[in-house]
C-alpha cells in the first residue's frame, strides 16, 4: 500500500487537530474534577457519541471486519444483542444510581453500595484491566502500520502514545471525550465508502447472498444447533451468554463506558446518552461488517481481489486494509488510514482517562493520601496519565512475546465483568445485598470462570485439569464460562448477604431501587425523555433483527 503526500498531509493535518483541541481545552482545566470527571458540564450530543466512541476501537473495527469474514451476518449480534438491549438498560435502569450517587467512578459505587474491600477489589482490576487493553491497542496500532506501510513497529508505537499523551494530559478527560467525537466522524466518514464500494462491487446483498452459503447471510435461521453455523453457537448460549450476561456485564459496568455518561451536565442527560449512542450503534455493522461479508464474496468471484491466505484458511484480520489498498484512490486512502488510526487511539485515550480517574480517586486517595488538596489530586491525575501511557507501552512490547494475547484479553472480560454485573444487579435491586456477599460473590464469580476454561478446550485451548466438554469455537467457550461466572457470583452474593447483616436503609438513599428518587420529567419534549426514545430504539432493533433473520 503506497501512499502520496496528499494521503501523509491528511494524517499530519489529523494529528495537529486532536493535539489542538488538547491545547485549546487546557485553560478550563483547574481542578481535579474538571481534568478526571469533566466537572459534569458536557453537553449530551457530545457525551452520546463519545459513549458509543470509547467502544469503538481498534479491536471492533478490525476485528469485527475480520468476524463479518469469518462469521457473515452473524456478527451482527455484538451490536443488535450484544450491545443495544443493554444501552437501553444502562440508561433507563441504573443511570439514576450511578448519577444520582454523584460517585466519581464505578469503583467509588460500589464503595457506597457495598464497602471499601468491593471497591478496592474492582479499583485493582479494572486499572490492570485497561493498561492491558492500551497496551493492546498500541501493539495492534504499530502491528498494522508495520504490515501495511512497512513503518518500524517501535517508532509507530511511540508516536500513537506520544500523541494520546498529548491531549489527555493537556485537556483531560474533556479533551478526550472531544476527540472521540472526531474520531467517531472520521472512522463513518473513512469506512462508510467502503462498506458501499466493496458491496456495490459484490452485487449487492442480493449478489453476496447468491455467492455466499446461506449461513453466513442470515443472522438467526441457523442457531438451533452450534454445528449448523460458522459461530458454532446455539439460541441460549447466543441470548444468555452474549445478549445478556457478556453484554450487560460491558455495557452496565465498565467504567470506560460509563465514565461518558457521568460527565453530562444533568440527570436526563446521563440517562440520555447511552440511548442516544444506540441508534448509530445499530447502523454500524452496515459500516464495520458488510466489508468483511463482501471480501468473501469477491474472493470467490474472482473479481481481481483475493483475502490473503494464513495457513489453511484465510487471513481474515487483513480483510479491511487489503479492501482499502483495492477500492480507495490517493486521497481517500489517507482518509481511511487516518479513521484506522483514529480507531485505535480512540481505544488508547478511552482506557488511559479511565485508569487515571481510578488510580487517582479510588486507590491513590483512598489508601495512600486521602486528605490532600484537590491541587494536589490534580497533578496526581496528570502524572498518572503519563504513568499509564508508559505502562501501556510496556504492556504493548509485552503483547510481542504471545500468540495468544487477544485471545486473552476476551476471556478476561468474562472472568472479570461477568461477575461484577451479577453484583450490580443484587446491589441496585435488592437492599438485603450486602458488602460481604458482594465481595465474595466475586471472587468465586472470577473462580467459577478460571475452572471453566480449565475444565473445556475450545481451538486447542484450555483443559488445563481435564476435559470435560469441546466446545467448537472460543466463542462459544467464552460465552459460557461468563454464564457460569456470573450465576455463581449470584449464588454466592445471595447466600452470603442472607447470613450477614446489611446496611440500614438510610445509607442506601440514591444507591439502591426503590430508595433513589428518579427526576420526572413534566411538559419535556418527548425527544428529550428517556423512556420514548428506549421505545424508538427497541422498535428499530426489533425490525432490524426480522430483516436479517
Amino acid at each position: 500500500m503506497n501512499l502520496t503526500s496528499v494521503d501523509y498531509a491528511i494524517l499530519v493535518l489529523y494529528f495537529a487537530f486532536v493535539i489542538g483541541i488538547g491545547w485549546k481545552l487546557r485553560k478550563s482545566v483547574t481542578s481535579s474534577g474538571e481534568f478526571l470527571t469533566a466537572g459534569h458540564s458536557v453537553p449530551v450530543w457530545i457525551t452520546s457519541l463519545a459513549f458509543l466512541a470509547a467502544n469503538l476501537g481498534a479491536q471492533e473495527v478490525v476485528g469485527m471486519c475480520a468476524s463479518g469474514a469469518k462469521y457473515g451476518i452473524m456478527t451482527s449480534h455484538f451490536y443488535w444483542i450484544g450491545a443495544v438491549p443493554a444501552m437501553l438498560f444502562v440508561g433507563v435502569f441504573m443511570m439514576p444510581f450511578y448519577y444520582g450517587s454523584r460517585a466519581r467512578s464505578v469503583p467509588e459505587y460500589l464503595k457506597l453500595r457495598f464497602d471499601e474491600k468491593t471497591r478496592g477489589l474492582n479499583a485493582i482490576t479494572f486499572a490492570v484491566m485497561t493498561l492491558f487493553s492500551s497496551g493492546i491497542s498500541m501493539y495492534a496500532l504499530a502491528k498494522m502500520f508495520n504490515l501495511v506501510l512497512g513503518w518500524n513497529f517501535n517508532s509507530s508505537i511511540l508516536l500513537s502514545a506520544a500523541i494520546v499523551l498529548a491531549y489527555t494530559y493537556l485537556g483531560g478527560l474533556t479533551s478526550a471525550i472531544y476527540n472521540e467525537v472526531l474520531q467517531f466522524f472520521l472512522i463513518v466518514l473513512g469506512f462508510s465508502p467502503l462498506a458501499i464500494l466493496s458491496v456495490a462491487r459484490a452485487g449487492g446483498w442480493s449478489g453476496i447472498e447468491h455467492r455466499l452459503a446461506p449461513t453466513m447471510t442470515h443472522a438467526w435461521r441457523y442457531v438451533g444447533h452450534a454445528n449448523e453455523n460458522p459461530m458454532g453457537v446455539e439460541a441460549f448460549g447466543l441470548v444468555a451468554g452474549l445478549g445478556f450476561v457478556l453484554s450487560f456485564g460491558y455495557w452496565c459496568t465498565d467504567f470506560l463506558v460509563v465514565q461518558r455518561a457521568m460527565a453530562a451536565n444533568s440527570m436526563s442527560a446521563a440517562r440520555r446518552t447511552p440511548l442516544l449512542a444506540a441508534f448509530p450503534k445499530m447502523i454500524m455493522p452496515f459500516i464495520v461488517i458488510m466489508p468483511g461479508i463482501a471480501a468473501i464474496a469477491l474472493t470467490k468471484m474472482g473479481s481481481g481481489y483475493s483475502l490473503p491466505l494464513k495457513g489453511n484458511g484465510y487471513d481474515y484480520d487483513q480483510a479491511l486494509t487489503t479492501l482499502m489498498a483495492q477500492f480507495y484512490p490517493s486521497g481517500m486512502l489517507g482518509v481511511g488510514l487516518t479513521a484506522l488510526m483514529a480507531s485505535f487511539m480512540s481505544g488508547m485515550a478511552g482506557n488511559v482517562t479511565a485508569f487515571n480517574t481510578v488510580f487517582t480517586y479510588d486507590i491513590y486517595q483512598s489508601y495512600i493520601r486521602p486528605d490532600a488538596s484537590d491541587e494536589h489530586y490534580l497533578t496526581v491525575g496528570r502524572i498518572t496519565t503519563v504513568v499509564g501511557v508508559a505502562l501501556s507501552i510496556a504492556t504493548a512490547f509485552l503483547a510481542t512475546q504471545f500468540n495468544d494475547i487477544m485471545d486473552f484479553l476476551q476471556l478476561v472480560f468474562g472472568f472479570v465483568n461477568a461477575p461484577l454485573f451479577a453484583t450490580f444487579l443484587l446491589g441496585m435491586f435488592w437492599k438485603r445485598t450486602t458488602g460481604h456477599g458482594a465481595f465474595w460473590g466475586l471472587i468465586s464469580g472470577t473462580l467459577a470462570a478460571a475452572f471453566t476454561w480449565m475444565l473445556t478446550v475450545a481451538e486447542g485451548k484450555g483443559g488445563t485439569i481435564a476435559n470435560l466438554h469441546d466446545f467448537p469455537s472460543q466463542m462459544a467457550q467464552n460465552f459460557w464460562i461468563a454464564l457460569f461466572a456470573w450465576s455463581t457470583c449470584m449464588v454466592v452474593t445471595i447466600a452470603i448477604s442472607l447470613a450477614t447483616r446489611p446496611h440500614p436503609e438510610s445509607q442506601l438513599r440514591g444507591l439502591v431501587y426503590g430508595l433513589t428518587e428518579v427526576p420526572r420529567e413534566q411538559g419535556v419534549s418527548w425527544y428529550r425523555r428517556p423512556v420514548p426514545l428506549a421505545i424508538i430504539v427497541a422498535i428499530a432493533l426489533v425490525f432490524l433483527n426480522l430483516l436479517f433473520r
